[in-house]
């Protein structure tokens, strides 16, 4: 059985049990794993009353609001749905051994290319607890151990979610490490510990992104902020629309995959961008805008948006509104300002929608969606480990298939060359 956390082992400590628990988890069978996994569910629900004690002590502790506190906040339905991922995660087929590709030589070698597991995957992230364990299931499922560097916001929510799932039998020690998150210091040991470590992925804002990008000596997998837009073309059914836009901006404006700008065609902004900031300000959204999207919106309160506004991921109520003049010019937009993540198109023409899915280059693009959809379990993952926004190894959200490699296997019959 796994070790609780102690914040008395040193990260160096931690990162050689994960390192050593890698080889064990490889060699786990895919029935062994989901064993694991369908237990740790089991004992989440069975935990609810101390996680939700852990929670409110870090959410106390935080002093965050609105959107932010509810990226930290737990409740007994996202402690289900917590639950509900992980069986997900062990209902999923196990890419582990998948055969990639096989063919034989004619000096009777047989070559096989076979998935196999990265080995100690790292993940940096903030205050969201949920991540804690959807990460963690995730890499056990694929056979990788895990270094865990949460926000210090949630420090006791992720510790009580680590004890909860080291304890359950079976789990190697080390396969999940958390290192301390009252210092930055344990951040820099992981991002260096090539060697120890295989893959880095952040998660999280645009400055912990670059900070990890631009001083990481182990290979990361870049997840990226999300500064997506919805672009209301001149053949849009207004009502659908709205109905996009409302849920992308307000559904939980503190994701990375919450919309943060508004594209309109200028041949309907006269009557569309009144009429959406409006129901804007109503869901209690500020309303930032350029010169064109204030002039038609006059009379109501729409502050003046600076260059930066263009560039900047709000996590909170705020959206910024221009008027564009066709497809072109939104899709050009998007590329100059946007992080690659989610973008959205609401149209009935099916020649613009076409444009824009093959020009906007982002790693999900939308056609009559909400950008709200880019979820690793939304789209039928389980669960995800971050939504890459770099375009080698993975690209979107990634979760099992991603945290595998391969090698070959060659079997011969005394074959020399």
């Amino acid at each position: 059985m796994a070790t609780t956390v102690s914040s008395t082992t040193s990260t160096q400590e931690k990162l050689q049990r994960a390192r050593a628990a890698s080889t064990r988890l490889a060699l786990l069978s895919t029935e062994e794993k989901n064993v694991l996994l369908l237990a740790i569910a089991d004992a989440i629900e069975a935990q609810e009353k101390s996680i939700l004690a852990a929670n409110r002590a870090d959410v106390e502790d935080s002093g965050l609001e609105g959107a932010m506190r509810d990226r930290l906040l737990l409740t007994p339905a996202r402690i289900k749905e917590m639950a509900r991922g992980v069986r997900d995660v062990a209902a999923l087929p196990d890419p582990i051994g998948e055969i990639l590709a096989e063919w034989n030589k004619s000096n009777g070698l047989r070559i096989r290319k076979v998935r196999v597991p990265l080995g100690v995957v790292g993940i940096i992230y903030e205050s969201r607890p949920n991540v804690t364990v959807d990460t963690a299931v995730l890499a056990l499922k694929a056979g990788n151990a895990i270094v865990l560097r949460g926000g210090k916001e949630a420090t006791q929510s992720s510790q009580r979610l680590v004890e909860i799932m080291t304890a359950v039998p079976g789990v190697p020690e080390g396969a999940i490490e958390l290192l301390d998150s009252s210092t930055r210091h344990s951040v820099q040991e992981l991002i260096k510990a090539r060697g120890l470590v295989d893959v880095i992925i952040p998660r999280g804002g645009a400055g912990l992104i670059t900070f990890v990008t631009e001083n990481s000596t182990v290979p990361v997998i870049e997840t990226g902020a999300g500064n997506c837009h919805v672009f209301v073309d001149e053949s849009a059914d207004f009502e659908m629309a709205d109905r996009i836009v409302i849920n992308a901006k307000t559904q939980r404006p503190s994701v990375c995959n919450a919309a943060e700008k508004l594209l309109v065609h200028e041949r309907v902004a006269a009557e569309y961008v009144p009429r959406i900031v409006r129901k804007l300000i109503d869901a209690g959204v500020e309303v930032r805008g350029d010169g064109k999207a204030r002039s038609l919106a006059a009379g109501l309160h729409v502050r003046p948006a600076a260059e930066q506004d263009w560039y900047e991921e709000y996590l909170r109520l705020c959206m910024a509104v221009a008027v564009v003049a066709n497809v072109a010019d939104a899709i050009a937009h998007i590329n100059r300002y946007s992080t690659k993540h989610s973008d959205s198109i609401v149209t009935r023409d099916e020649g613009n929608a076409q444009k824009f899915l093959r020009g906007v280059d982002s790693a999900a693009v939308y056609w009559n969606a909400s950008t709200r959809f880019t979820d690793g379990a939304e789209f039928g993952f389980g669960a995800e480990m971050g939504i890459s926004t770099q375009k080698l190894h993975c690209r979107g959200p990634f979760a099992l298939v991603e945290l595998t490699s391969s090698k070959y296997e060659i079997v011969g019959t005394g074959q020399v060359r």
